[in-house]
């Protein structure tokens, strides 16, 4: 069925097919048609930063920016969601068009640019939910916020979505705010790891409850980086890291008409760069911080690859575009089998 969907919906604009598809799902949860359509993958239990998954495999950052679907995505079988990526301020994020449909290698460019309605709406949709599984909410910074600035957009996101989340992701890869990915290295991440922990212990002194927080970064860092963030995550004392978000790299699509469309690259083509950062990520910190694999799970042998490289969860976004809901299921069931043998 979703094949068929898919050919009407790739005649339409990417951003446009986006939330008329969205609008299709709340409308087929308030019908309760989505159990009827959607196999519900099997149970998987697992146990990751102190909080319990119903199955390993979770929907991404950026799908759900304003928290805005929560009970229909909710429906589809997660074992968890992340919504945002939120700023303490709502922005419009850049210029349309700003997401690219690359069919041929299974995969999306985008430049939306943190573009969301902001703390407080957000905050409003979470608190209406019915969904009651794992939230997780990814905050990051305005763009009219400099870097040097950055601690106080972090501080107040963590500060707002702490009584709200079952865990908080920092996002400091996006490839679309100018100069985020900056905060990925040296002092600058040192020192906004140190200002998250301060937010994260002032806010579990206020709320009484310890929410843990994770660290999203990019798939192009270089060896020394990722060892040098492993290092730094372990001193911090963060809970965990997603690896990865979107590439800036075209080598996997040079010569497609949207190749040099500025922006993310995501789906297929980021499989094998995010795998490699989970593996060297693993070597550096083994059991010690859990990662969160996500970039290129187009089927159930790439989510279970993921957690071969050392991911406790994997998190889907492109591939659920070219391949419909029926991927929560085949990924949970890939893993599933992975853990027997």
């Amino acid at each position: 069925m979703y094949q068929l969907m898919q050919k009407f919906l790739f005649r339409l604009p990417p951003e446009a097919a986006h939330d008329l598809t969205l609008a299709g799902l709340d409308l087929g949860h308030k019908l309760g048609l989505l159990g009827k359509i959607v196999a519900r993958p099997v149970d998987l239990p697992v146990r990751v930063m102190g909080l319990d998954f119903p199955n390993p495999v979770g929907l991404a950052a950026g799908l759900d920016k304003n928290a805005d679907h929560l009970d229909a995505l909710g429906a589809l079988g997660f074992g968890f969601i992340e919504v945002g990526t939120v700023t303490p301020v709502a922005q419009y994020g850049n210029p349309k068009p700003r997401m690219f449909r690359l069919p041929e290698h299974q995969a999306i460019i985008n430049r939306m640019g943190f573009n969301n309605h902001g703390l407080e709406h957000l905050l409003d949709r979470v608190s209406h939910r019915r969904y009651p599984g794992i939230l997780g909410i990814n905050v990051g910074k305005n763009k009219a916020t400099p870097n040097e600035a950055s601690e106080h957009d972090y501080r107040k996101g963590i500060a707002a979505v702490y009584p709200h989340a079952d865990y908080v992701t920092v996002n400091v890869s996006s490839p679309n705010t100018p100069g985020l990915r900056d905060l990925q290295f040296g002092d600058s991440l040192k020192g906004l790891m140190h200002a998250i922990k301060d937010e994260q212990a002032r806010c579990q002194k206020d709320t009484g409850r310890y929410v843990p927080v994770a660290i999203k970064i990019a798939p192009d860092l270089e060896d020394e980086g990722i060892r040098f963030i492993a290092s730094a995550l372990k001193e911090s004392g963060l809970d965990g890291v997603i690896a990865t978000n979107t590439t800036i790299s075209r080598n996997a699509v040079a010569g497609h008409k949207h190749a040099e469309e500025t922006g993310g690259l995501s789906g297929l083509p980021i499989r094998d760069p995010s795998t490699r950062v989970i593996k060297a990520l693993y070597s550096e910190l083994g059991e010690a911080l859990p990662i969160i694999g996500v970039g290129g799970v187009t089927d159930g042998n790439s989510a279970a690859e993921k957690i071969r490289a050392g991911a406790k969860l994997v998190q889907l976004y492109t591939g659920l575009i070219y391949r419909g809901p029926g991927l929560i299921s085949e990924s949970v069931e890939a893993i599933r089998e992975l853990r027997q043998h």
